[in-house]
């Protein structure tokens, strides 16, 4: 893990160091139909979590873990002879997890595969904009990969704007095609493999397919100078195998099994999004979703946030986020399920709480860059903690530099 932080920072230093000596030109007088640079944004995030309901352990038990994000996108931009914004994103994420859950797939190894592991991800996006006639199409391709899951992701999207190019509609497409490495509790494996040699990582495990298709319908409008508002509509089908293996279930005679689920799920979330300009100074921002599935999850979501100016240079935003849902009808805590249930799992992602999630984000933005570097014109610096009713509790922190 060390050598790939290295080698990322390597690249990033050194793309960086090409971007500075890059000339600008003023995009309003002046349109390249050369491939040029225009920004840069590199996000580092540090993630922990405690709680006392792994789903690895049947819904008791630690589920501390944490997780260290960094992630690269590089933008460069064209116009072609009829005066169309071509725009290419290119991303490069790298998380490292460690969870104590994951480490009971199997406790008699040293330190099991799950325990620790590494996720690449890589993305490529593409997009044209026609301003004279108020277009963009786009399209993109992703990629994720680490021990035990990998997925291919194809998106596709296209906007309007309105004559007065107040309102714009937007369509969305996504499908992901995942697949995941069937590994089984160690007490369950067919002659109780794994045991005890140390290593899981040799082991040799089927694998299972889960596909994702989703729809996304939003419309954006601008009512005044100082209020704006969008509707989103989604709808998200998923089929294949939609647990996961080593989440263990505990049934009312203390028998174990692997969780159950259906092979298909709909979701359908709706959301209503405003921002409210109050004075030069201060924005309200608000955001509020409704969410349903054919699982029996019902949830709500209401979300506030205010960007407040202290100087032309300086920002702070406080946030709050609350959550609410009911259970699945699938979930019942540790050994509450019977045997005659068709489907079963003690995932508390799936259980009814409520969530708290808030705290603040401190963004600068001087003249002569960032520490005097022109390109670095934006620091970004947010903190969130997170509780949840069923006792988890979380904290996240996270840098963004953006370059120019």
């Amino acid at each position: 893990m060390r050598r790939i932080c290295l080698s990322v920072t390597g690249i990033l230093l050194s793309l960086f160091a090409s971007f500075a000596q890059t000339p600008s030109k003023d995009s309003s007088s002046y349109k390249s139909r050369k491939l040029s640079f225009e920004e840069a944004n590199l996000v580092s995030s540090y993630y922990r979590q405690d709680g006392d309901n792994a789903a690895v352990t049947g819904g008791i038990g630690s589920e501390k873990l944490t997780d260290l994000s960094n992630s690269i996108d590089v933008r460069f931009i064209k116009w072609d002879k009829r005066s169309r914004k071509h725009s290419f994103d290119i991303e490069v994420g790298v998380d490292h997890y460690t969870s104590a859950s994951s480490d009971q797939i199997n406790p008699q190894t040293i330190s099991s595969a799950s325990h620790a592991d590494t996720r690449i991800y890589p993305s490529l996006n593409w997009s044209v904009e026609d301003e004279k006639k108020g277009t963009t199409f786009g399209a993109g391709l992703s990629f994720s990969t680490e021990f035990d899951y990998q997925s291919a992701g194809l998106g596709l999207n296209f906007s309007k704007k309105t004559a007065n190019r107040n309102g714009e509609f937007t369509a969305k497409g996504q499908v992901y095609l995942d697949r995941l490495k069937y590994i089984l509790p160690v007490e369950l494996r067919p002659g109780g493999g794994g045991g005890g040699n140390g290593d899981d990582e040799g082991e040799h495990y089927p694998t299972k397919n889960r596909n994702s298709y989703s729809g996304s319908l939003s419309y954006s409008q601008i009512i005044n100078q100082r209020l704006q508002v969008m509707f989103i509509a989604d709808l998200v089908y998923q089929q294949g195998y939609l647990g996961l293996p080593f989440h263990r279930v505990y049934f009312l005679d203390n028998s174990v099994n692997i969780e159950k689920l259906p092979d298909q799920r709909i979701k359908i979330p709706l959301g209503f999004r405003a921002s409210y300009f109050l004075g030069d100074r201060v924005i309200l921002r608000g955001f509020y979703r409704y969410y349903t599935d054919d699982w029996g999850v019902k949830a709500h979501t209401v979300n506030l946030e205010t960007p407040i100016k202290i100087n032309p240079f300086l920002s702070v935003s406080p946030f709050y986020r609350y959550y609410t849902q009911t259970a699945a009808d699938y979930f019942m805590p540790y050994r509450n399920h019977k045997l005659t249930d068709e489907f079963y799992t003690s995932n508390y992602d799936l259980s009814k709480f409520n969530s708290n999630f808030y705290g603040a984000g401190f963004k600068i933005t001087p003249p002569k860059g960032v520490f005097g570097i022109q390109r670095l014109n934006t620091l970004e610096l947010r903190y969130g903690h997170y509780t949840r009713t069923t006792g988890m509790n979380s904290d996240i922190v996270s840098l963004h530099l953006k370059f120019k």
